[in-house]
């Protein structure tokens, strides 16, 4: 059980000093404003005095943790809270039924196959690949008759991936393994080659933080050396950040969609069934967001939020495919749409007030029905083959351990087939939805979950979590790290900021470039909420957030550090001055705007950037947490605004900085790195609090 709020507790730990962080002179001039930056030398990874500082860091969080009295407990808890069978979805690939499985404690998820009257066997095993199980399955893609794979592979959570190509029926390699592929799918023509995209890798400086510029699209014919890939799409002619393609489920058109930045997009196509077709542009601007997500023959599908900030499903003929031709087929409403096919069917997937409903169309556009979902939550998986008669779709929320059912198109009737084996018992808790004002009056909604009985008292340990960018949802969905925050007494609350995408693009649109304010407020005003409804107070709330919401974090407790008791920072982006020098950073463009944009908008970021923005006070306790080979959020980020927390922190409360090794943004980490640092920021988080294991 957890108890009362004691002070006595929390004196117990005898901290090691933080390192010596050397201070050099470096400076920046935007505007004729000189910018000191006297942790610079923190962003070169490879450095030995950056490694030596690592260490040392890690010595001093590690000695902290290590004295907390039931860390070991919490670790115990969650080993045996994870400790049960975990699947995927089903998914069909010419004669096999392939899905994911983890037997609890695994590693990494392994893939399984069988036929239809075939045992069940083992395809890949991930935690074969590595002795520490830190090498993971990225991404798998087959031809279209089943008979051959291509599948990714992430080094230590690294973006940059290698693709092997197996022949599916004895596993044999084909060809060489392509090296070097970052940001890509893999799509296939036929059986003998593959579309893939990638970065020329940095010659110079670090292979993590290096600057990647240009996306490439290349053709990869099988049994040739990657050396003579075609080069498709991109490069010097048509520099694009970002560049991706598929192929419509026929294998008759390439689609390719390319970007400058995280939103907004040009789309191109080409007829592959006659040899020598041209790429034809169909979308000549980065204004909206466009994807093609079927077709009938010459009949495209296209799903778009051009002139609809919440999206339409457009209907346009190939001969003459420009966007002043497309016609409603499923027009805007209120709520954002989400588009998916299968069985010859369209699936309209609706964010209301950030969670789904479902309705099922025909391909003329005629609404056939509303799909009936087990509870108010978020459902995906709503795609399936042309020919297929069922599909497979998942179900959870904050209360709802992640389900599959099995759906039938023609009836719309679902049934369940795989329910989680988690040790978690619903009826014993509750998830609400509220609204309340931000600073400016706007109305944001926000998921409260806690156990049913709890007394809102001010006295509960509560956990608020929000991202607020990159028209990134953040939908209700079960944790089973959080069942050891919920069932001691404690509160989880998600509130849906701007920023994110849950009322389309004008909700998006109010938490970028001068308007990113906004995130930030709505993010405090939450916080006040909360405690001025008594779910929690100042003395029992944390704030976490990862990514952009790492950012988030930090602008939030450098804007107003008397606000919580506890902050969890996860590879934020901290130096909003040069987040556009290191790897992908660039693309981010669109939601921050960058410090040589103009004078307003370099004294804009400069007044919030989290690693400039600090000043000497009373910070709460703080855990940033980082990984050595993060190469999306270059791990310096959090090297400088660790430091700078350090040096001005005038309160008795810690500042941590947690740096997993041989780890990167998140994706591909192994079970046990991710129950450890869950383990870590439970215990962080109550022993600051004062609370009682």
């Amino acid at each position: 059980m957890l108890y009362g709020y004691t002070h006595a507790q929390t004196m117990n730990i005898k901290t090691l000093p933080y390192p010596q962080t050397k201070k050099g002179d470096v400076t920046d001039t935007y505007f004729s404003t000189t910018v000191p930056d006297p942790y610079r030398w923190l962003e070169d990874d490879r450095a030995a005095d950056t490694k030596a500082w690592v260490q040392e860091e890690n010595k001093v969080t590690q000695n902290y943790l290590g004295q907390i009295p039931y860390r070991e407990k919490i670790k115990e808890r969650l080993t045996a809270l994870w400790n049960y069978e975990k699947y995927s979805a089903p998914f069909k690939e010419g004669k096999y039924t392939y899905n994911y499985k983890n037997d609890g404690l695994q590693s990494q998820s392994v893939l399984w196959r069988q036929t239809k009257d075939g045992q069940p066997e083992i395809f890949l095993d991930p935690n074969k690949f590595s002795k520490d199980g830190t090498t993971s399955l990225a991404g798998i893609s087959f031809t279209k008759d089943g008979s051959l794979a291509a599948y990714q592979i992430s080094e230590g959570g690294s973006d940059w991936r290698k693709v092997i190509v197996l022949k599916t029926d004895d596993k044999s390699v084909v060809g060489d393994t392509l090296i070097d592929v970052k940001f890509s799918g893999t799509a296939w023509h036929g059986n003998d080659g593959f579309y893939y995209s990638s970065y020329d890798k940095p010659k110079e400086g670090s292979q993590l933080a290096g600057l990647t510029q240009y996306h490439k699209l290349f053709y990869h014919k099988l049994g040739t050396p990657q050396t003579e890939d075609k080069l498709i799409f991109g490069g010097d002619k048509t520099p694009r950040r970002y560049i991706g393609a598929g192929l419509t489920e026929d294998e008759r058109f390439l689609v390719i969609s390319a970007a400058t930045s995280t939103s907004g997009n040009e789309l191109y196509i080409q007829d592959l069934s006659k040899p020598g077709s041209p790429i034809i542009n169909i979308v000549d601007n980065f204004d909206n967001d466009n994807s093609i997500v079927d077709n009938v023959g010459e009949k495209l599908y296209i799903h778009t939020n051009l002139k609809a900030p919440n999206y339409r499903l457009v209907t346009v003929d190939f001969s003459n495919p420009k966007s002043s031709q497309w016609k409603d087929l499923i027009p805007q409403t209120e709520n954002v749409l989400n588009v998916s096919t299968g069985g010859g069917k369209i699936f309209a997937e609706y964010l209301k007030d950030a969670t789904t409903f479902v309705q099922q169309y025909d391909m003329n556009g005629k609404l056939e029905r509303n799909i009936a979902l087990p509870s108010v939550g978020s459902a995906g998986g709503f795609g399936a083959k042309k020919e297929e008669k069922e599909l497979y779709y998942t179900f959870t929320s904050y209360i709802y351990p992640s389900t599959i059912f099995k759906y039938d198109i023609a009836t719309g009737k679902s049934e369940l087939y795989k329910k989680s084996g988690v040790q978690f018992n619903p009826e014993l808790y509750e998830s609400k939805q509220v609204f309340y004002n931000s600073k400016d009056g706007t109305k944001i909604p926000m998921i409260i979950t806690y156990k049913k009985g709890t007394v809102m008292n001010g006295k509960n340990p509560l956990l608020l979590y929000a991202y607020g960018g990159f028209n990134a949802s953040m939908t209700p969905g079960f944790s089973t790290s959080n069942i050891v925050l919920l069932e001691h007494g404690g509160i989880y609350a998600v509130p849906n900021i701007r920023g994110g995408g849950e009322y389309g693009e004008k909700w998006h649109l109010a938490g970028t470039k001068l308007k990113k304010q906004n995130v930030f407020d709505d993010f405090i005003a939450a916080a006040e909420y909360l405690i001025k409804n008594k779910y929690t107070s100042k003395d029992y709330l944390a704030v976490s957030g990862g990514s952009n919401g790492g950012l988030l974090i930090g602008a939030t407790i450098t804007q107003r550090p008397d606000l919580c008791k506890v902050a969890f920072p996860a590879v934020g982006v901290m130096d909003m001055l040069r987040y556009n020098k290191f790897t992908a950073g660039a693309g981010w463009a669109y939601d921050y705007g960058t410090a040589e944009d103009s004078k307003e908008m370099f004294e804009y970021l400069y007044k919030y950037s989290p690693y400039h923005a600090i000043k000497p006070a009373s910070y709460p306790a703080t855990m940033i947490t980082t990984a050595d080979h993060d190469d999306r959020v270059v791990p310096a980020h959090s090297f400088k605004f660790g430091s700078r927390l350090q040096e001005m922190q005038k309160g008795s409360a810690p500042i941590l900085i947690r740096i997993e090794t041989n780890a990167g943004h998140g994706a591909g980490r192994s079970t046990a790195q991710v129950i450890s640092e869950q383990a870590d920021k439970w215990s962080f988080m109550f022993y600051n609090m004062g609370v009682k294991w």
